[in-house]
């Protein structure tokens, strides 16, 4: 017996050994397989947060976490985000990545959300002080890059920087959006006194009352030569009202953000340019800190994730093209 005990002992050991080899030999992201992220974007259906939920995927897939996609079907439903954030919080995940749909509304459920676990915000931000981290584009930038390309355009096409201009912001009370706002305005005041901003819109998140919206600016403001359509959707608004009218020589329309639309609309000259974020990256390296905050590692509190000017002149540069045609899948 005490054989059979010395033999017994030996395979047991054998195989403890084995598998400690075997432990030392599993790779270095079996931590992170057991972690979940949940990213939370403003809208599933736009372009734009598409772009923002293939990085993430990417990230997940890199990192070996689990990246849940959430969000509304709409930007404008801001109590739809509030519930989604609470039932992620619930399901006791690493961390949440967030774009905030409205500034204030959001303050609140982020800074309850984050007793719990860390809250990395992207793209928009809320009232609240309670981010581990936020990546957006300096979106006060965008709108002083924006103010820059439609004078450039208004120039080109007149020989001056001079005329009555409109902006429309797709909803008021959201923090990326007013930054661009805020940063249009200020730069139109400090560099170009010629031009006269004789409408300041607010719409309702639609691209139809974008459309319309540009169509009455046009019945009423008959020297109307420029627009900003500070985001994506009234970009497609502003832009159908424009190539209806065939008013691309007219009036010079600058963009925010891209899809297979305003591309379109940019090669046709029907829009003079669009600023251009990277969505791609707001998501992959949200996710990529995220993971880091979760696992307690010093993380930056701002990051600028950049923005660019596309016109049709540039749209074929390497970097450019990279931007426009990000991928999705």
């Amino acid at each position: 017996m005490t054989l059979m005990k010395h033999i017994l002992s030996r395979r047991a050991f054998t195989s403890l050994a084995g598998a400690a080899v075997f432990a030392t030999m599993m790779p270095m992201t079996s931590f992170a397989q057991d972690v979940t992220i949940p990213i939370i974007v403003k809208d599933t259906t736009s372009f734009y947060w598409q772009i923002v939920l293939a990085g993430a995927r990417a990230a997940g897939k890199d990192l070996g976490v689990k990246v849940p996609e959430l969000g509304a079907q709409s930007e404008s439903d801001i109590n739809g985000q509030i519930s989604i954030l609470e039932n992620a919080v619930a399901g006791a995940p690493a961390a949440v990545v967030i774009s905030p749909t409205e500034f204030k509304a959001l303050g609140k459920p982020i800074d309850e959300a984050a007793k719990s676990v860390p809250i990395i915000g992207i793209d928009s931000g809320a009232d609240s002080k309670a981010f581990t981290s936020f990546l957006t584009t300096d979106n006060t930038q965008g709108g002083r890059i924006a103010a820059d390309g439609l004078a450039a355009a208004i120039k080109e096409a007149t020989g001056k920087e001079e005329g009555e201009i409109a902006i429309i912001t797709s909803l008021p009370g959201v923090g990326s959006l007013d930054q661009r706002h805020n940063g249009f305005m200020e730069q139109i005041a400090a560099k170009y006194p010629g031009l006269k901003v004789v409408a300041d819109k607010y719409a309702d998140g639609q691209a139809t009352t974008g459309l319309n919206m540009m169509t009455d600016l046009i019945t009423a403001n008959p020297n109307l030569v420029g627009v900003f359509a500070s985001n994506l959707i009234m970009a497609q608004g502003v832009g159908q009202a424009i190539a209806e009218n065939k008013l691309g020589d007219k009036i010079k329309v600058i963009g925010f953000d891209s899809d297979e639309k305003t591309v379109g609309f940019l090669k046709e000259g029907v829009l003079a340019g669009l600023v251009v974020q990277d969505p791609y990256r707001m998501g992959y390296d949200g996710i990529k800190t995220a993971l880091a905050a979760s696992k307690k590692e010093k993380v930056e509190a701002n990051v600028d994730t950049g923005a660019n000017l596309v016109t049709k002149a540039n749209m074929t540069d390497p970097k450019i093209d990279a931007l426009l045609n990000p991928k999705v899948n």
